[in-house]
């Protein structure tokens, strides 16, 4: 922001707004006029970076003779078409000359095509119009350097003007970072990180820098065919920028350096010592409500072999069956006792799985046929094996076997 607005301007200067008021110009015509030096300006003291006018140099501007018309044909600009006109050649021919670097621009604005118009200084062209030495250009067949060129496709309108516009801030810049800057101004960011690489510096660089000339609203199409106009495009300009750079750097660096933020004391951070995690320590807990737990199997007495060639392994009737009533209504935490073996009956087996196939049961004693008399007892068949015993034990308790 400008000082201005603080600390109002002395009675001896004025704004370059109100000098140009005074003076009967446009903005733009005063600009040029100042580019040329056709008009000088002092810098601002109150630190805003703008420039001013005195008004004793108002005063001698208006004492030329012919003011303002003199001043006016001095910064007067035109076109390609008015231009030809004025040197009394076709546009084309107009076009081709300025290609090739004989007419050098020395402003130029986007239409609403976006097309790039070339402006260029009207008493300059009429001089080159006028020389003798240039006479061969204006009429006649182009030479055959010129038409090589063209046919390569060369165009340095754009690399001229920036040769021109750089040398107007190169003037007008008041300290060697403000010169760097001018330079800079025309070279990509890349390239300038890369010839100052100091931080501190390239910041300061960059306020030095001056602003591009402003060509619509940023990031529209407009600003970036701007962008490409006012940056180097040209691999041997690129490498003359970039010299000069450096050379305009490390004079500003002697001559003044850039001032850095003092170095703050760094104070020791404290850190608490690491200690080892302690071990978790075991969790007890209850046994869970409902669960029951079955006491360990204890070891049963060896038993004795049977002396009965039939295997004894197999059960007649399910668990729930043979253990009687009184092992049905015990406590489902009781784990079923099975009976042992008495003296002199053989030994007991635990039963297999319910899944085993179970054998037809035999009767005690055949059926009497009728007809034939009485039946005769059977003969009493000795006790073997668990069948039998169990056998025996449901008879006692309720009553005849079951089938």
């Amino acid at each position: 922001m400008s000082a201005d607005l603080f600390r109002p301007t002395s009675p001896d200067t004025c704004k370059p707004s109100h000098a140009a008021r005074e003076l009967g110009l446009t903005r733009g015509d005063f600009d040029r006029a100042v580019q040329f030096g056709c008009i000088r300006t002092v810098p601002d003291e109150g630190g805003g970076g703008g420039h001013l006018v005195e008004r004793a140099e108002i005063e001698r501007v208006r004492a030329q003779d012919g003011f303002p018309e003199s001043l006016l044909d001095r910064v007067r600009v035109v076109g390609t078409a008015e231009g030809a006109a004025l040197m009394g050649i076709p546009a084309g021919r107009f076009t081709r000359l300025a290609r090739v670097g004989l007419l050098v621009p020395v402003a130029f604005y986007l239409n609403r095509y976006r097309a790039v118009v070339w402006l260029y200084l009207a008493e300059e062209l009429r001089q080159f119009a006028t020389g003798a030495e240039n006479a061969h250009l204006l009429k006649g067949r182009t030479p055959e350097t010129l038409r090589g060129r063209l046919a390569a496709g060369v165009d340095l309108r754009a690399r001229n003007w920036r040769g021109r516009h750089m040398g107007f801030m190169l003037r007008r810049a008041e300290d060697p970072w403000a010169r760097a800057g001018a330079v800079a101004a025309f070279l990509s960011p890349v390239d300038v990180a890369d010839i100052v690489k100091d931080p501190y510096e390239r910041a300061h660089l960059n306020r030095s820098r001056p602003m591009p000339p402003g060509h619509g609203v940023p990031g529209s199409p407009a600003t970036h065919a701007a962008e490409q106009i006012t940056t180097a495009q040209d691999a041997d300009e690129i490498g003359w920028l970039r010299s000069e750079l450096a050379r305009l750097a490390e004079e500003a660096r002697s001559v003044s350096p850039v001032a850095r933020p003092a170095a703050r004391p760094i104070r020791p951070v404290l850190r608490m010592a690491p200690r080892p995690i302690p071990p978790m320590a075991r969790t007890v807990t209850g046994p869970a409500e409902g669960t029951t737990r079955f006491p360990k199997p204890t070891a049963s007495p060896p038993e004795p072999e049977s002396s009965s060639s039939e295997p004894t392994h197999r059960l007649t009737e399910p668990t729930h069956r043979l253990m009687g009533p009184a092992a049905r209504t015990a406590k489902p935490s009781a784990r079923p006792t099975w009976p042992t073996a008495r003296p002199g009956e053989p030994a007991l087996r635990h039963p297999e799985p319910m899944s085993a196939p179970r054998p037809a049961v035999r009767s005690a004693a055949p059926t009497a046929l009728r007809g034939h008399g009485p039946a005769q007892p059977a003969p009493q068949r000795s006790p073997r094996g668990l069948r039998a015993w169990l056998r025996r034990r449901s008879t006692r308790r309720t009553g005849p076997a079951r089938v």
